[in-house]
């Protein structure tokens, strides 16, 4: 049944949202753009409004009229807003449309609708119509996540992507958001994660780019779900009083003919200039930051991921291509700013822009930067000049951290400063210390495959490497995987190893993966000081000769925890090591005990710290170093 003539004497546009989009400042896009479904008198239809400025003519083909070009027109308002619109009756939800677009040029195109809350599944390319209508049970959690997001709060996030955690093994496919809430919201409890980071779900056309090619700025992927089924996920999660985080991308977007690129026949999201708007590393196109419709646009799509689906934190990817006009380009290849320089000042000012304005919406979330240069303050505030985020990916510590671990330990003695250089930098961002996907992808192998030594060893080294970044300064975020020692590569298109939780040793790292996570959360002194340089003080950072660290981590309320790093497979016996209490150290914490697979080499006990100044410190101990293992002491108060 073909869907009625379109009706112009209806719009939900208004004088106000044109002056707000053209400004820049209209935030809430997503209830006013795209196709919005409802009753208009005795009629249910579609409200269909899109924002083509440059466009001879503009229309809806879909379903309802058989994709017959010219069949359902749209008017371009008079108001300069650029934005197309008209009423649809008829047109039912679940049907399927693209706009028919005619650029000055006469060149038509059928594009995908930009504010589209649902996607038909990918390779298909067009949107659905969708009304949201989910029921959360969420109230408790929404009312407490502040403390849970704070940055003196416990974050261990657990990051994963939707397509490749587990499969139906009786059907060989990825799980659905269904699915995915039966299983995952238990195991990360089990875990002891705080928070799940999704990899984009945002809907994109490519497998191959795990979300980061994104197309459907306002739609979680189709490809496991309906809307209302990945709210169901996140709801389950808060059940489980676990946080969602999403990777969210808006440095670039994927080039495909039916998405944002050329949308109305000019460069309408992307800078002209391929020096500008063309990412020659991803093949991608760059927003134009610089162009208020497009930060309304962008600003608008964070806010709704919040707002419709109760995500609690968004990171921000690729935080560093936008900061540099030169990033990934060599000389010739870019386009100096306004004072010759090579700092995208337009992409800097949208990232204050949007950093204060869900912190002002959504002031329990947090704002999360991937960002891997020395730019000043990115979790500074703006009103101090900083970009504004919460917290900020610790890049260097990830790459010196790995590169230490993957030298053999006989040598890692000419090495030391690779392990001990973080804590120069550590307060001055909020760091989240991050062993991410991208440590196990094109062609680096997994983390297991970096550590050196025969199976023990690595196991070894894998634990102590966990135990030494969760004592480390800084929040916490793992991939999917590492958990039990994934050995291959990460590959999108399959379902992690978990056939290897039947041996020993993988099973014995998962269980030490749950038991650090707890331990972590149970001691506020490695939690509540993270970015605050009074909660860490040196005990030894120099004997690069025996390669042992030792240090102290403080509490609020003065707690204190005693930790010792190993990085050799030589128990160190009567390790002397100065400390500020005297009296019995109980050993809190052991990853060489026999329970995850270690030696149970150590002090598995306690020892008395007695009056023999050590390190600087009154009193000090004397203990044994298990070895390839990290030991954390507490006094017994």
């Amino acid at each position: 049944m073909a869907a009625e003539k379109t009706r112009y004497d209806f719009s939900l546009w208004g004088e106000q949202d044109s002056y707000y989009f053209k400004d820049g400042t209209h935030y809430r896009l997503f209830e006013k753009l795209g196709g919005r479904y409802l009753t208009l008198g005795k009629k249910t239809g579609v409200y269909f409004a899109v924002w083509s400025p440059n466009a001879k003519y503009v229309g809806v083909v879909g379903d309802f009229n058989d994709y017959k070009i010219g069949a359902n027109p749209l008017k371009l308002r008079g108001d300069g807003s650029g934005v197309w619109e008209g009423f649809i009756a008829g047109v039912k939800e679940g049907d399927s449309y693209k706009y028919d677009i005619e650029a000055q040029s006469g060149a038509r195109q059928e594009k995908s609708d930009p504010y589209g809350f649902y996607w038909e599944k990918p390779p298909h390319s067009a949107t659905r119509v969708f009304d949201h209508k989910y029921k959360w049970r969420d109230q408790k959690w929404l009312k407490t996540r502040g403390a849970k997001n704070a940055l003196n709060a416990p974050i261990s996030v657990y990051e994963m992507h939707l397509g490749s955690w587990r499969f139906n093994a009786e059907e060989n496919r990825a799980l659905t958001y269904r699915e995915l809430a039966e299983l995952l919201p238990r195991y990360l409890t089990d875990q002891g994660y705080t928070h799940v980071e999704f990899l984009p779900p945002t809907e994109h056309p490519f497998d191959g780019s795990w979300g980061y090619q994104c197309i459907g700025y306002f739609a979680p992927t189709s490809r496991f779900g309906t809307p209302d089924d990945f709210a169901y996920l996140i709801d389950e999660l808060h059940q489980a009083e676990i946080g969602a985080i999403i990777d969210w991308v808006p440095s670039h977007f994927a080039v495909d003919m039916h998405g944002l690129a050329n949308f109305d026949g000019t460069n309408l999201y992307e800078h002209k200039d391929p020096r500008q708007g063309f990412h020659p590393q991803w093949g991608a196109a760059i927003f134009n930051h610089g162009r208020n419709e497009v930060k309304a646009f962008l600003i608008s799509s964070a806010i709704f991921w919040l707002e419709k689906f109760h995500i609690d934190g968004v990171r921000v990817d690729a935080v560093a291509s936008m900061l540099y006009l030169d990033y990934g380009r060599k000389a010739g290849e870019w386009i100096p700013n306004e004072f010759g320089g090579k700092e995208n000042l337009q992409a800097s000012r949208f990232l204050q822009t949007l950093n204060a304005v869900v912190y002002e919406k959504f002031g329990d979330s947090v704002t999360i930067a991937e960002e891997s240069t020395a730019w000043f303050g990115v979790t500074k505030p703006t009103y101090l000049g900083g970009l504004g985020f919460g917290l900020k990916w610790n890049m260097g510590w990830m790459h010196d951290t790995l590169k230490y671990f993957s030298i053999d330990p006989f040598f890692r003695r000419y090495h030391h400063d690779r392990i001990t250089f973080s804590i120069w930098y550590a307060f001055h961002e909020n760091f989240m210390l991050s062993l991410s996907h991208d440590e196990v992808v094109h062609m680096k192998g997994s983390l297991m495959g970096r550590m050196p030594g025969d199976e023990w060893q690595r196991f070894a080294n894998l634990r102590l490497l966990f135990g030494y970044m969760f004592a480390h300064p800084g929040k916490k975020l793992t991939f999917m995987g590492m958990e039990f020692g994934q050995y291959a590569e990460w590959n999108y298109k399959q379902s992690l190893d978990w056939h290897l939780l039947q041996y020993d040793f993988h099973r014995s790292l998962q269980k030490f993966i749950a038991d650090l996570n707890r331990f972590y959360r149970s001691e506020p002194a490695l939690f509540e000081r993270d970015f605050d340089q009074g909660g860490f003080e040196w005990i030894d950072m120099n004997d690069s000769s025996q390669s042992v660290l030792s240090f102290l981590r403080r509490s609020s309320a003065r707690e204190i925890l005693l930790a010792v790093c190993n990085f050799t497979p030589v128990i160190r016996y009567d390790y002397r090591l100065g400390v500020p209490i005297g009296g019995e150290w109980i050993e809190v914490f052991n990853s060489d005990a026999t329970i995850y697979g270690g030696s149970g080499a150590g002090v598995l006990g306690s020892v008395f710290a007695d009056e023999y100044g050590s390190h600087g410190k009154t009193y000090s101990v004397s203990i044994a170093l298990p070895p390839l293992a990290i030991v954390i002491f507490k006094p017994n108060a």
